[in-house]
């Protein structure tokens, strides 16, 4: 179905082809994985499919790349649109209507199909992946999360035989991902559909993979195969992968299912993790009572919040919960309807640009909207200017974050992830007393996660209280030391991050699941035991 054939591409002014000597063959009805490190390459693969690449993103591509027959050089996206369906990695950029269910039939209505036809498959898309309940809100309105699954939805719909997907679960919540992922998984068996991810969170999606597909970076060939040899041998691996290296298992498992059934002398070994109490330092921040409406629907509900000195809070719960309301609320710029916030006495919202950012740093989910200077070099110039840091500040933690990121690349050429560090090392460059993360490891490999978390972690060590909103439970178990858990507008947990994460089926870690009922949360974790019991 998918065929690409010595597939070399190279972007203007690029040093080195960013693909280079690509054979893949990808047959109809298989889900492939995509996986590599930040910046390796798999957005240009997967834009490739569909012509975008070079067509749209301009630059060279050298050899073929041929969909159900479809020569990609001779057809542009326009010509392919019947058969390949795209999620990007931004679902914002791709909508170009106002309402949910407006956004679900726009791509039946380009390839002008019946309006019975529409609206059959409108029904059935909004059962498939739990939209129902949206369908006539307006898609601004929306978390980043519900604005996932519209994207995932809109491509749907076409019912394209091949469909791309670009970081499809890195805003959703985990019973989300797992509905979305189940869906794909679906019309792959019953449908015969070619389904093509790239994705950084592997403990999501690789049980449902049939074929791995490693991109290596630096020009190196792929690697392609079964799921488990692959993720054996790549640098990135999901938690279950790492756990089986440490143990020495094979064939190397890459679902929680495979993996307890080889567990059982590992948790022998194994007492329970200890519990390492750690007490916050004097109160930074304090919210009381916090309110934010949102038209008719009430996004917080009188939630109260305390975070001291040295704090590393991870605030979760499902799409729409009230994550990101809470932390625009507490930063100052956002909308609250009711409640007070203070920070070191002093309530964000009263405070000028400048103080407020000294005092209260926010990473949004669209970080690229800080973005707004011509290079990298620029942006990180600006930073230490606007937070009074020596020179080179922002670039020494854009450098720990992102190793290698050019200074004169304009931010809208970065990769996803690349991205993201920059906007993090921005925000972080004022060393605020507070940092506030929504979403903050969308688009981040794995090593790239383990080195924000190293970041994060001194700046709490240094005193500072950090705040962050995710879906990602391996970050929260690797990093947070308290979790608070939202569900409509209100706080139902709020405890150590062993304690909570492992009450839960849903947030709780792979490790955790593996070893249960052992209490442990990552492989690191792991390592260190048996280290200390030899």
């Amino acid at each position: 179905m998918i065929r690409f054939e010595n597939v070399t591409v190279t972007y203007r002014e690029a040093a080195r082809p960013v693909l280079s000597g690509v054979d893949l063959h990808v047959p109809e009805g298989e889900l492939c994985l995509v996986v590599g490190r930040t910046g390796s390459g798999k957005s240009t693969l997967l834009r490739a499919v569909n012509g975008l690449v070079p067509h749209f993103t301009g630059g060279t591509l050298a050899g073929r790349v041929l969909v159900d027959g479809r020569d990609t050089r001779t057809h542009p996206p326009r010509e392919l649109a019947d058969v390949v369906g795209v999620v990007a990695q931004d679902p914002q950029a791709g909508f170009v209507t106002d309402s949910v269910e407006e956004e679900l039939a726009y791509s039946m209505e380009s390839l002008a199909l019946p309006n019975a036809v529409m609206r059959k498959r409108v029904e059935e898309t909004l059962d498939l992946l739990g939209l129902a309940e949206l369908r006539n809100r307006p898609l601004a309105a929306l978390s980043g999360g519900q604005q996932q699954r519209v994207a995932v939805g809109a491509a749907l719909t076409a019912h394209p035989k091949v469909l791309v997907l670009d970081e499809p679960t890195s805003a959703l919540d985990p019973g989300a991902a797992e509905d979305v992922l189940a869906a794909l998984h679906r019309l792959v068996h019953d449908v015969g559909m070619t389904v093509l991810i790239a994705e950084h969170r592997l403990e999501r999606v690789a049980q449902y993979a049939d074929r791995v597909v490693w991109l290596p970076g630096d020009g190196g060939a792929p690697v392609a195969g079964a799921p488990g040899p692959v993720l054996a041998r790549a640098p990135v691996a999901p938690p279950v992968v790492r756990l089986a290296r440490l143990a020495g298992w094979e064939p190397v498992p890459v679902s929680i299912r495979d993996a307890r059934r080889l567990a059982g002398p590992l948790r022998d070994r194994l007492d329970d993790r200890p519990d390492v109490p750690r007490s916050p330092g004097a109160t930074v921040l304090t919210a009381r009572d916090l309110r934010v409406r949102h038209s008719s629907v009430d996004a917080l509900r009188g939630v109260s919040l305390t975070v001291g000195e040295g704090e590393r809070v991870a605030v979760m719960g499902r799409n729409g919960a009230g994550k990101s309301s809470l932390l625009w609320a507490v930063q100052g710029t956002g909308k609250r309807s009711g409640g007070e916030v203070a920070v070191d006495g002093v309530d964000p919202a009263s405070l000028k640009p400048g103080p407020r950012r000294a005092a209260v740093g926010l990473v949004p989910q669209q970080p690229a909207d800080l973005l707004y200077l011509h290079t990298v070099r620029g942006e990180c110039e600006q930073a230490d200017r606007e937070s009074g840091r020596p020179g080179g500040t922002c670039r020494e933690l854009l450098d720990r974050l992102a190793p290698g990121v050019p200074d004169d690349r304009h931010p809208r050429d970065l990769s996803e992830g690349q991205r993201l560090a920059l906007v993090l090392a921005v925000a972080l460059t004022p060393r605020p007393r507070v940092v506030l993360l929504d979403e903050p490891t969308r688009g981040l490999d794995y090593p790239a996660k383990t080195r924000l978390a190293g970041a994060l972690r001194d700046l709490a060590d240094d005193g500072h209280a950090v705040v962050l909103a995710t879906h990602d439970v391996e970050f929260v178990a690797e990093y947070a030391t308290r979790v608070v858990v939202l569900a409509d507008g209100e706080v139902v947990a709020d405890g150590p991050t062993a304690e909570v994460v492992t009450a839960s089926p849903v947030f709780s870690p792979q490790v955790a699941k593996v070893l249960a009922p052992r209490r442990w949360l990552t492989v690191a974790d792991v390592a260190d035991a048996l280290e200390e019991g030899r």
